[in-house]
């Protein structure tokens, strides 16, 4: 039987939809479009310096690869069995 997503799961959800959106309209400006932009403009005050540009996702993916390798070996060090010793 197929279960309907609550509302607490359902605002969740629209939550991290908004962020993501919000998060990919300001990465596509600050990437894409402000460069068109004179440096002089008070709408650079908004964002961060281009390197970081670079220095975030990368982070971000080091951290998530971390993460990921954390959680693989926690798992696998939950599920070993434990070794019989031969006499």
């Amino acid at each position: 039987m197929l279960q309907r997503a609550t509302a607490t799961d359902q605002v969740v959800g629209f939550g991290l939809v908004a962020f993501s959106l919000v998060l990919f309209v300001y990465y596509t400006l600050w990437i894409i479009v402000l460069p068109f932009i004179d440096s002089d403009h008070g709408i650079h005050r908004y964002f961060l310096p281009r390197e970081y540009a670079v220095i975030i996702p990368m982070v971000a993916g080091l951290l998530l690869l971390l993460f990921i390798g954390v959680f693989i070996m926690v798992v696998m060090w939950k599920s070993r069995k434990p070794v019989k010793k031969s006499e």
